[in-house]
């Protein structure tokens, strides 16, 4: 398996496989692999005749500089796992910051229409920026035929879909399911953190999202906000941060219902100092 460290020699690499016509795949990480992320590697194995993993731990979308330097890196366990899929169908870009950012270590300005400023885009200022930044920057390098994002993400890959549309990026955007534990905690880098009580007390989240999505079969968007608060606020261990039911294509909340549009509900959980998001589609 190649690990490719320089832009230019992956570059080098992607241009021989384009000139036989070789369909690509991109999966973008930043590295700390688990299964969900091999779930992505698979799908796009079968959907393309080769694909790229980037693993990269990206400065510019971290607006907290102990969550940044906290965050795990485990190339030589990444590649290992990668190995477990092909050895030979997948390549590694594993660049250093200086390689995507020459020196300039800041993120490009972007208009998602609004999605950004909406749940994650609240509480993390300049999150989506730096994401858009660095994706941007690899569909450049990597120029795949697919590029796959899991859904646990969802308000990102929203925003990616934008930004492919704004800027004419000849790129198709995957989405994938989010991949759970057998405790139905989404599969995070950061549960890897999670101290043992902690990760014991996690499946709460899940389990409160699919009540919310029960409720709200019968209930407004306020009444069941409402549930979930109180349900947190119950919880000795896990500190909520929000709670959101929104338009699955706007993202904005929602204040009356209507059927003939789909909505998710969003959530952002505190256990311990390890922040931990999940979504359900509610319809």
């Amino acid at each position: 398996m190649e690990v490719y460290n320089n832009k230019q020699e992956i570059i080098a690499a992607i241009a021989a496989l384009k000139q036989k016509n070789i369909s690509l795949g991109l999966v973008p990480t930043m590295g700390a692999l688990h299964k969900g992320h091999l779930q992505l590697v698979k799908r796009a194995l079968v959907e393309n005749e080769k694909v790229v993993v980037s693993i990269f731990v990206n400065p510019t979308q971290f607006d907290n500089s102990d969550d940044l330097e906290k965050y795990p890196r485990t190339l030589n366990t990444d590649v290992a796992l990668l190995k477990t899929l092909s050895e030979k169908d997948i390549l590694v870009y594993a660049p250093t910051v200086n390689d995507i950012y020459e020196g300039n270590t800041v993120s490009e300005s972007f208009d998602f229409d609004g999605l950004e400023y909406e749940m994650e885009g609240k509480f993390r200022h300049g999150h989506f920026d730096g994401v858009g930044t660095i994706v941007k920057r690899l569909f450049g390098i990597i120029a795949p035929d697919r590029a796959y994002f899991g859904e646990k993400d969802y308000q990102q890959l929203a925003i990616i879909k934008n930004m492919v549309e704004k800027h004419n990026i000849p790129v198709k955007i995957v989405g994938c399911d989010i991949y759970r534990e057998s405790s139905g905690l989404a599969m995070s880098s950061r549960n890897t953190r999670l101290k043992p009580v902690y990760k014991e007390a996690a499946p709460f989240i899940y389990r409160t999202l699919k009540s919310a999505r029960a409720h709200f079969g019968t209930k407004s968007a306020t009444l069941v906000t409402q549930w979930v608060t109180m349900e947190f606020a119950k919880h000795n261990l896990l500190e909520l941060e929000y709670f959101i039911i929104a338009d699955a294509e706007t993202l904005k909340p929602v204040h009356r219902k209507s059927s003939k549009k789909k909505y998710r509900a969003f959530i952002a959980v505190y256990a311990d100092d390890i922040r931990l998001i999940d979504n359900i589609a509610l319809n």
